[in-house]
């Protein structure tokens, strides 16, 4: 009676484990398992019990058979195992991570009559560390300026105005068309600048009406208006001592322009329903998608604001402009939609990435996210294919697909000679002659093909 209960105190201890355990002969057959087992796997104990325990497929146990192993696991030969990492696969296919202990069990004479397994599923651990990895990958990225990814010289010399006009206290107007990234411009102005350690405020200056801009960027008092019932402070305000970011400044009405001016001039502001000028200390920092000039002319903008908030201009260019750029941005893409979407996706075909490099791209950067994060929905493999891309890239849906814009080339010959030479320094290496160039594996093979070189005769010539 004593040992029956004894064995019901053990089975319940058991089954009450969060770990999975599992108890086999020494053939491999599972002679029984607990109930977290059962979950890890996804398998019943009716089905599991019987059967050899090759049935997880358990990655280390096969890789230890290819090594000559005379036992389906080293375990038996071993004795034990201790923290070993290991992917089983579970009954519907998918794999888990788990982390192992096993003993072998023994009579009281020494044989060998079995082992125990205990697995504790780490899968989660094991996604967490794949993205450190990957986040670590990306900050160690060379050609990547505080975020902003980009190795064409165009790029370089944002680069370098982005870190003369950190170092300066003076306005800042950063010009592009959307998607280009003025945000991430201004947002490394003001890290790399000396108001680093003050706020730094964002406003949107399109997605606000008159009445509403001026209450947020400047505040307002109490009964400055209806349903004004206490004192707000503005933007400008909670900026003080850092920077402001006024974005879609070419939105802002005539009326709050002239109050902008004043406080460029005068370093003060003065909240809306009140009269007494209160002084602050920021750094304005504009941007835009729209040509100020031609807002000047139509009388939209005033040209002294113009000159006021535009003592440093930076023009970002469209990623037409920069197309060397595109397959660096898209293994940047790639690793980041996978860490999000949890797809085991890991590059492009060349085809595919061929047709991004070709495309003008109207929506800039925002777009070649889009198209990604769109193919990644698409893709059933782990490469992406020219076909998983929207419509407008792919011209399924009718649409012309974006012409590759002329470029100004240097004389034919001096440029098939630049190639040759690369070839030849690297032996025939198109990713290595391609770095060289400073320019990406497809532009090249792109330029070889203009130029009819065949690359194993240009390097024996």
């Amino acid at each position: 009676m004593f040992d029956k209960e004894y064995s019901q105190y053990w089975k319940t201890v058991v089954d009450t484990m969060l770990d999975g355990l599992m108890v086999v002969d020494p053939g491999g057959i599972i002679l029984s398992v607990n109930n977290a087992f059962e979950t890890l796997t996804g398998y019943g104990e009716k089905e599991l019990i019987g059967q050899p325990c090759t049935v997880l497929e358990c990655n280390t146990c096969f890789r230890s058979m290819e090594l000559g192993g005379v036992k389906h696991c080293e375990l038996f030969d071993v004795g034990n195992v201790r923290h070993k990492r290991c992917v089983l696969k579970r009954k519907n296919g998918a794999q888990v991570h788990v982390l192992k202990n096993a003993a072998v069990l023994k009579d009281k004479d020494g044989i060998v009559v079995g082992a125990v397994e205990n697995l504790a599923d780490c899968t989660e651990l094991v996604d967490r560390d794949r993205v450190i990895s990957s986040l670590r990958q990306e900050l160690s990225i060379e050609e990547s300026f505080e975020g902003i990814i980009g190795k064409s010289p165009v790029m370089q010399q944002v680069f370098d105005l982005i870190r003369s006009a950190a170092d300066s206290e003076a306005p800042v107007a950063i010009y592009g068309e959307s998607g280009t990234g003025k945000e991430l411009a201004a947002s490394a102005i003001h890290r790399l600048g000396g108001r680093s350690e003050g706020p730094f405020v964002k406003v949107n200056c399109a997605a606000l009406n008159e009445s509403l801009l001026e209450s947020e960027l400047f505040g307002h008092v109490k009964g400055a208006f209806t349903g004004a019932d206490r004192n707000r402070k503005g933007r400008f305000e909670a900026a003080n001592g850092g920077d402001i970011f006024l974005d879609e400044i070419g939105d802002i009405p005539l009326s709050t322009q002239v109050k902008l001016l004043r406080v460029l001039q005068e370093k003060e502001i003065e909240k809306v329903g009140d009269h007494k000028p209160l002084t602050i200390d920021v750094r304005i920092i504009t941007a835009t998608n729209k040509d100020l000039k031609v807002l000047i002319e139509e009388g939209r903008f005033r040209e002294d604001l113009y000159y006021r908030v535009g003592v440093i201009p930076i023009y970002l260019p469209p990623l037409r402009e920069r197309r060397e750029d595109i397959p660096l941005l898209v293994d940047v893409f790639i690793s980041r939609i996978g860490i999000r979407s949890r797809k085991n996706i890991t590059g492009m075909e060349e085809e595919a990435l061929e047709r991004l490099v070709n495309y003008d791209w109207p929506g800039n950067i925002r777009e070649l996210i889009n198209a990604i994060e769109y193919a990644f929905v698409l893709c059933p493999g782990d490469e992406i294919q020219i076909n998983n891309f929207p419509p407008n890239i792919t011209g399924k849906n009718g649409v012309s697909l974006a012409k590759h814009p002329k470029k100004n080339r240097r004389a034919s010959s001096d440029q098939k000679d630049i190639l040759l030479d690369a070839l030849k320094k690297t032996g025939g290496n198109k990713s290595q002659a391609a770095k060289i160039l400073g320019i990406s594996r497809v532009t090249l093979w792109k330029r070889l093909k203009e130029h009819d070189i065949q690359v194993n005769r240009a390097v024996q010539s």
